[in-house]
This record gives C-alpha cells, structure tokens and sequence, in this order.
C-alpha cells in the first residue's frame, strides 16, 4: 500500500468536514442525517477554509489510492520575542484521526512522522497534544512524552 503524505488543500475541505463528523460520531450521539451532515459541512467550510492561508494553521494528510483515510491539525502558535534569543514557536496538534479502515496499518505513524521531520524544519520548540487514553501508546511510540507542568483553567462545568 502507497501512502502520499501532503499538505491539505481548500479542494480538501469537504472531505476534511465528512472526516471531522464521522470522528465525532465515533464517540457521540450525534444526528447523522443528511440535513446535518450537509449543515455541518457548510459551517466546517466558513470556519475552516482561511486556514489555507493564514500560515497559522497546517493540515497534513495521508491519501491511499488518492483517498484521504488520516489527518493531522497543526496551529502555530506564537511566542513572544525576548532580547536574549529568538522565538521559537510551538504547534498545538489536534484532530488526529484515521479512519477505521485503515487504522493499524502503520499511516498514522507515517503521517505523525512527516510532521514531525516537518516540525523540526519549522524549529519548533515543541508540539503539544492532548490525546485519548486509547491514542496515548500511538504518541508514546513516535516519541512524545508526558509532561507533568502545563496547567489548564476550565469552564466549571468541564471540571
């Protein structure tokens, strides 16, 4: 099996809206009709497509036989200059997803290694993500690791 890795495209974005749902379908009861499959990929689209050009955010994904079957969200993050050095910034990574076809035939760790040769070209200080107990084995493999320092404040209602 040959595995393309790319950035995506705005020609991407329908089915980056179809993935994004059938990801969040996977986990919740969500309404899965047509009427809300198409709604949500309209407002996917209005959100999603300045991603293609304001440098700020990057989705990588892996085509099999020109199908997307996994993709990786990456938002630069910036961080602010000091006089002793240059900034190196840090990427958030979120809605990593396969789809269940393809899963465990290695993609993911393709896709998740291009990134991170494309992170190192980028000198990024670091990545953060924050995955699923089930994804945690899958980061730990491709060498990421805890961290114990971060701290989050959350709407109450999270806690």
């Amino acid at each position: 099996m040959e595995v393309t890795i790319r950035l995506a495209s705005e020609q991407d974005l329908e089915v980056l809206a179809d993935m994004r749902f059938d990801f969040t379908a996977e986990d919740k009861q969500i309404d899965q009709s047509d009427e809300a499959k198409t709604t949500f990929r309209e407002k996917f689209a209005a959100q999603c497509s300045s991603y293609f050009t304001n440098q700020r955010w990057f989705i990588w994904v892996a085509e099999v036989n020109g199908e997307i079957v996994s993709h990786i969200y990456l938002q630069r993050i910036d961080k602010v200059l000091r006089p002793e050095r240059q900034p190196q910034d840090f990427y958030w990574m979120t809605n990593v997803y396969t789809k269940p076809a393809f899963r465990s035939k290695g993609i993911g760790s393709q896709l998740l290694g291009a990134v991170n040769t494309w992170l190192d070209e980028q000198d990024a200080e670091f990545a953060l993500v924050w995955p699923s107990d089930e994804g945690r084995i899958f980061y730990e493999r491709n060498g990421y690791k805890t961290l114990n320092d971060p701290m989050a404040r959350t709407k109450k209602e999270q806690i």
